[in-house]
């Protein structure tokens, strides 16, 4: 485990050293940025450290209300909620929408908060083949279920893949389901504002699905939210033990997320900026001849089929000074993965240095 000694910017220092940092979810490069920082500044001055309390009793502030009018009008919705975590927005929805569906369908390869999240009652689980729309299709049909309700990430955290949300989409409406999309590495990444997977595919306002999403990625500060119509929101705050139960996220990060979300919606080149570095570093690792995914996201895998071989890379290039972990992570894959992330903050010097350390390793493992 990393040890920082710094905040998480482009430049990260650790255990003595700078490095060059390729690792993380930092997409916009928000996670430091200085009105973000102001905001949370002024924040604490104002309102303290805590607001030591749920929701529901005396924790609701007057920047709550701000930031959940904030993100809904990001969001093109009615209306949203803010709860502790994003881990958590999984876990919600599924209690929230229980009774609207009899049998959960998951992708095999789904996040570790969308298992965590699925209930503990008799409700039939199925897992489908990952991003098979077909395979989806079967299960649902096998199961006879007559209220299905389908869970994906929006990307995959590991790998950067897409869902075919369009297709799963079609599937879902043609057997009167519902949809639940994780998109918390999708959430100010995909889409032509940054709205997540549904805007990505077209899908902005359409019935039936649902968003559980993350200010902890992208948006560089931390908490979760879910957006849609005012009924739904009114659920969550009345219904929910997860959002009822929990303290209030704290005055500095509903300040900074308030900053965060307006730069977002002001600074569209940031996800340019983003979709370069990410589109530079994808086609010079494959150029190199390693293997990656294909999707256009700011994850970009280098995938192995062996473990040491990942394990070696990764430690190669911190000891050039970047960080690219080897990613051991509970989610079922059956490859090895060096995750490397692009921001908009990386500069061209540090993909050009990160590609000639990869090239160095690559010729170095054919050579020996």
């Amino acid at each position: 485990m990393l040890v920082l000694e710094s905040g998480v910017g482009n430049y990260i220092q650790a255990e003595g050293h700078q490095y060059s940092c390729f690792a993380g979810n930092n997409y916009l490069g928000l996670a430091n940025h200085p009105e973000i920082v102001e905001a949370a500044i002024r924040g604490i001055r104002k309102y303290g450290i805590n607001f030591s309390a749920s929701r529901q009793t005396t924790g609701t502030s007057e920047i709550h209300l701000e930031l959940e009018q904030q993100l809904a009008k990001f969001k093109q919705q009615e209306d949203a909620v803010v709860f502790a975590s994003g881990y958590l927005g999984n876990k919600i929805l599924l209690h929230i929408l229980k009774g609207e569906y009899d049998t959960l369908f998951a992708d095999q390869s789904a996040h570790s908060s969308i298992l965590d999240g699925l209930p503990n009652d008799k409700t039939r689980v199925c897992f489908y083949t990952h991003c098979d729309c077909k395979n989806l299709e079967y299960q649902i049909n096998k199961s006879k279920s007559i209220k299905p309700l389908v869970i994906t990430d929006g990307i995959f955290a590991l790998t950067g893949e897409i869902a075919p949300l369009d297709e799963i989409y079609r599937v879902v409406e043609n057997k009167n389901g519902l949809l639940i999309v994780d998109d918390a590495h999708s959430t100010g990444v995909l889409g032509e504002n940054g709205r997540g997977t549904p805007e990505y595919f077209g899908l902005g306002g359409a019935p039936r699905i649902y968003q559980s999403e993350t200010m902890s990625k992208a948006i560089g500060v931390y908490g979760g939210f879910i957006s849609g119509s005012k009924e739904l929101t009114k659920r969550i705050r009345e219904k929910s033990p997860a959002f009822g139960a929990s303290t209030s996220l704290p005055p500095p990060l509903v300040s900074g997320a308030i900053a965060a979300i307006r730069i977002i919606m002001e600074h569209p080149e940031l996800r340019t900026s983003m979709f370069l570095n990410a589109g530079r570093i994808r086609e010079g690792i494959k150029s190199l001849g390693y293997q990656s995914s294909s999707s256009a996201t700011p994850i970009i895998p280098i995938l192995f089929e062996n473990q040491a071989d990942a394990i070696k890379l990764s430690d190669f290039l911190k000891a050039h000074f970047i960080l690219a972990p080897f990613v051991s992570y509970p989610v079922k894959t059956d490859q090895f993965i060096v995750r490397i992330t692009a921001s908009a903050a990386h500069t061209e010097e540090q993909i050009d240095e990160l590609l000639a350390v990869l090239g160095k390793w690559k010729k170095d493992s054919v050579n020996q």
